[in-house]
């Protein structure tokens, strides 16, 4: 299939465009980021106003760059500079247009930022969600197909990866955190850290945390991607699953992401989670920092629990195929249907 993929060329986005590929598929990117001068206040006025004024010029733009060939299938990844008619102008081209958005489109937390995409949702041919909320909120915004799935892990970007000496002395062999900073997780971490857990921190944002002066020596620098994420992710003993409230989730990409990697899941208890892991055989779950400390401090002690939690999480993550080429095979597959 000819398959216009309309995303960041980075990052999560781009690993499924790379699935898409694997799986047999000739896939053209267009990053829709590019279609923005980059100005740092236009850049911001974008993502507070949901580019206010700016729909037109920036359809424009996105068609104009549109390769001279025929595809069968537009598929957008998260939309929030695509508008209703930019859809229709892809439609032309591409026959179905269908939209991915693993962001919270529907909720609050980004004010306005997805104002473009929230417009839009009727004329998609699919619309893919990540969350159960959002399957009522985008009938109720007239879409005409919802698929909600799980979010995936890569299976060539976390493949498990091997440790050499230097990986050993790089990265903790503790607890460890890979995220950006929310207000609700300062206040956690400085309660783990109480306990003594051997916390890492490695995101963005933390310095913002009300709890820096408390929580600053378990920060270890900025966010990781790549063969560092996956390497951390080994090396630690455990690794933490926080969710963000603000998105309203009841999983994250780290939920596949860590045990394929083969890491020990340690993650909030949600009804999502208990969906997917057998809770202490294929992951760990808590319901409060105490919790979550006591459980840290029991798979830092037992190693031959931790392994065996590790490979059973492992083993389950790609039996429930929660990986992007499965995911990206049954969306295709809905979209046909449409």
């Amino acid at each position: 299939m000819r398959i216009l993929y309309v995303g960041p060329a980075h990052g999560t986005a781009q690993q499924r465009a790379d699935a898409l590929r694997r799986l047999g598929h000739r896939v053209h990117v267009l990053n829709p980021r590019a279609l923005v001068p980059r100005k740092r206040w236009l850049e911001r006025w974008t993502w507070k106003t949901g580019a206010l004024g700016l729909e037109g010029f920036l359809r424009r733009r996105l068609l104009a760059r549109l390769p001279n060939e025929e595809f069968e299938l537009a598929f957008v990844d998260g939309g929030e500079l695509i508008g209703s008619r930019a859809v229709d102008g892809l439609r032309t081209r591409c026959g179905r247009v269908i939209s991915y958005n693993a962001d919270d489109g529907f909720g609050r937390r980004d004010g306005h930022r997805f104002r473009l995409y929230l417009q839009a949702v009727p004329r998609y041919d699919l619309v893919v969600v990540v969350r159960e909320v959002n399957v009522a909120e985008a009938a109720e915004r007239g879409a005409r197909r919802i698929l909600r799935i799980f979010r995936s892990a890569d299976e060539v970007a976390h493949a498990p990866r091997p440790l050499a000496d230097a990986d050993l002395s790089r990265w903790p062999d503790g607890v460890v955190f890979i995220g950006t900073w929310m207000p609700e997780r300062g206040a956690f971490m400085e309660k783990l850290l109480q306990r003594h857990v051997p916390l890492a921190i490695f995101g963005d944002g933390w310095r913002k945390a009300p709890e820096w002066p408390a929580i600053r020596t378990a920060w270890r620098g900025p966010s990781i991607y790549g063969q560092d994420y996956v390497k951390a992710i080994r090396r630690a003993r455990a690794c933490l699953g926080l969710l963000s409230k603000g998105n309203r989730d009841l999983h994250t990409r780290r939920s596949m992401e860590i045990p394929f990697a083969g890491g020990l899941l340690c993650a909030e208890r949600t009804s999502e989670h208990a969906v997917l892991y057998q809770e202490r055989e294929e992951a760990v779950f808590w319901s409060d920092a105490n919790e979550c400390a006591e459980w840290c401090e029991q798979l830092v002690r037992d190693e031959m629990r931790r392994s065996r939690i590790v490979e059973s999480g492992r083993h389950r993550c790609v039996a429930n195929g929660h990986l992007n080429e499965p995911i990206l095979a049954r969306i295709l597959e809905e979209a046909q249907r449409s």
